[in-house]
């Protein structure tokens, strides 16, 4: 009944519409619709009451729920199934509950904190409520497992064209981190559930720092926010929503075609590591080598010193710029 009231007074937003008219067309009493404009208050949104006329909505929330992201989707399928949370454990743990019920294409995970957010090789994500974007898709393309980190490319051009597309500098540091002014404002964690030959969904879980202010001090050195750079609050629905435009987008070309050749074009346009020295990182042994190229299936091509190629594979190894995080 409250996302009925909710729909009705963005419909007539910036308009008075009667307890009397809301009562009557949701069949509910007026002192119903007082209790669930209080709800709506309490949760954000900004209604104007007034006696004789009704209320009036002045002011929404900048929350990454579904009544929030849906107005600024184009998507068929991705983002439709939507389930947002205050406070989770993980956007991505909760995704792998949601399928272990039924697995949806499409479906997202959103919250506004986690309490124990994920990052790649086991790390923790710091994710304090309202001031970043911590969400999941779950995917379910028939692809063999070994093809499965493709999706991690697909993820990092999404958010990369979305952020572009709102005016912001970024770059994307291979394969899963999106960087400005040389420090992380997003990463993307790719989890898999799998046979031997097929994939039966796969999540990919990204974190963005939005407005967030500060960060311990053990991140200050390689970590930033949109916020913090741009000395501008952005807006987390209208972001949201533009990733999962672009992350449909990119995944359908590949679904449809089996290739991910417009999303490399955009990695290797927006890459920060091409051309420079890097040290590759595989357990406890680091190489100094060259960062070369991204081939057709979205592996790092590298040089080393003794003039030898190799591939590196995203699910093997870290990559660090020789000094500091890029």
């Amino acid at each position: 009944m409250k996302k009925k009231i909710l729909n009705i007074l963005k419909k007539y937003e910036g308009e008075y519409i009667s307890g009397e008219r809301l009562s009557e067309e949701l069949g509910i009493t007026r002192a119903g619709i007082w209790k669930h404009m209080k709800s709506l208050k309490e949760a954000g949104y900004e209604i104007e009451s007034v006696s004789n006329k009704g209320y009036k909505l002045i002011g929404t929330p900048d929350k990454i729920d579904e009544e929030e992201v849906s107005p600024f989707l184009k998507t068929k399928y991705i983002g439709r199934t939507f389930n947002h949370h205050e406070e989770i454990d993980s956007t991505n743990t909760e995704a792998k509950r949601e399928c272990a019920k039924n697995i949806i294409e499409g479906m997202v995970v959103t919250a506004e904190a986690q309490t124990k957010g994920k990052g790649r090789l086991g790390r923790q994500w710091e994710s304090p409520k309202s001031t970043g974007i911590w969400m999941s898709i779950v995917l379910t393309p028939e692809i063999s497992p070994v093809l499965a980190p493709k999706t991690t490319i697909i993820g990092a051009a999404a958010v990369y064209s979305a952020l572009r597309d709102m005016g912001i500098d970024v770059g994307i540091k291979w394969p899963n981190d999106i960087v400005v002014a040389g420090k992380k404002v997003c990463g993307i964690l790719t989890e898999m559930n799998a046979e031997i030959d097929r994939v039966n969904y796969i999540i990919l879980g990204i974190g963005i720092n939005v407005n967030m202010d500060e960060f311990p001090e053990e991140l200050n050195e390689k970590a930033t926010s949109l916020k913090v750079q741009l000395s501008e609050e952005v807006s987390r629905k209208e972001l949201t929503a533009k990733v999962l435009n672009y992350l449909e987008y990119y995944y359908d070309l590949f679904k449809s075609t089996g290739s991910i050749k417009e999303v490399i074009n955009i990695c290797r346009k927006g890459s920060v590591l091409l051309g420079k020295e890097v040290r590759v990182i595989n357990g406890g042994q680091e190489t100094i080598c060259t960062a070369l190229d991204i081939d057709e299936d979205g592996e790092l091509i590298v040089k080393y010193k003794d003039g030898s190629l190799h591939k590196v594979l995203s699910g093997e190894v870290s990559v660090r710029g020789i000094y500091g995080y890029v």
